[in-house]
């Protein structure tokens, strides 16, 4: 196969292994920031439209920029709609991230979105860069290379996390720190032991099922301690904190 900017499944068989990967979130909607972040080294990118800046016009330039560093692009839409995903997936991202679902009945229709029929409902067709624009058209039964990662955020998704963890099509479950502390009462306060007993049930589940988790952290210390607890799909940060707060550091030594 010629050169693609297509993940064709690495970043889901990286996972499934076990491996520790660690990414950072896109939001600034600029390619020339999601290459930045790329050029540094990220394993995966994770272009938000749910809280970002852009919309999917970012999915069609992020996914090449990103992919000529070899980094596979996950996008984390703003809803589990079919035609959201599906809009994605044509566009060749490696993987889903779905944002505030609830329970395991949630989570297994929205998994069926990123499937073709008879297993899911994703519409099918072949002149897209997820087919090579219909040089390859056996992308269509392939459907098993993208990451589905379900965000957990919420109390009720923590009561079924295990439901969650168990089904197929989910490979990772990644945990939304700021939601699912504001959900529990501890709003921001991840030290209290209510939120650390949730990350150990997340963290338990997901290796109860062989499955990974995934957690977004501020910095590169805060990533090495929970990769130390078996978290596999570390996100340090966004482009515009970690922008923000390397120019805040460097003004406040600069001005003492």
């Amino acid at each position: 196969m010629s050169r693609s900017p297509l993940d064709d499944g690495r970043l889901r068989a990286r996972l499934a292994a076990g491996e520790p990967t660690l990414g950072t979130f896109v939001g600034l909607a600029s390619p020339v920031t999601a290459e930045v972040c790329a050029a540094a080294g990220a394993d995966w990118l994770l272009l938000d439209l749910e809280h970002g800046a852009g919309g999917e016009e970012q999915v069609r330039t992020t996914v090449p920029v990103a992919a000529s560093y070899g980094v596979p692009t996950v996008v984390r839409v703003e809803s589990a709609a079919r035609i959201r995903i599906g809009r994605a997936l044509d566009l060749g991202v490696a993987g889903i991230m779905l944002p505030r679902l609830d329970t395991a009945a949630e989570v297994r229709e929205a998994i069926r979105h990123l499937r073709y029929p008879p297993a899911g409902d994703r519409g099918v067709a072949t002149y897209n860069r997820a087919c090579r624009f219909g040089l390859d058209p056996a992308a269509l039964d392939r459907e098993g290379e993208i990451l589905g990662v379900v965000q957990i955020e919420s109390v009720s998704a923590l009561d079924e996390v295990e439901a969650i963890a168990a089904l197929d099509g989910v490979d990772v479950l990644f945990v939304g720190p700021r939601d699912l502390s504001h959900d529990l009462g501890v709003p921001g306060e991840f030290g209290a032991p209510v939120y650390r007993e949730a990350l150990e049930r997340v963290r338990k589940a997901a290796a109860d099922h062989g499955k990974a988790c995934g957690l977004l952290v501020p910095d590169g210390q805060a990533a090495a301690a929970v990769r130390a607890e078996g978290w596999t799909f570390v996100a340090i940060g966004s482009d515009s904190t970690l922008l923000a707060a390397a120019l805040s550091s460097a003004l406040d030594r600069a001005r003492a």
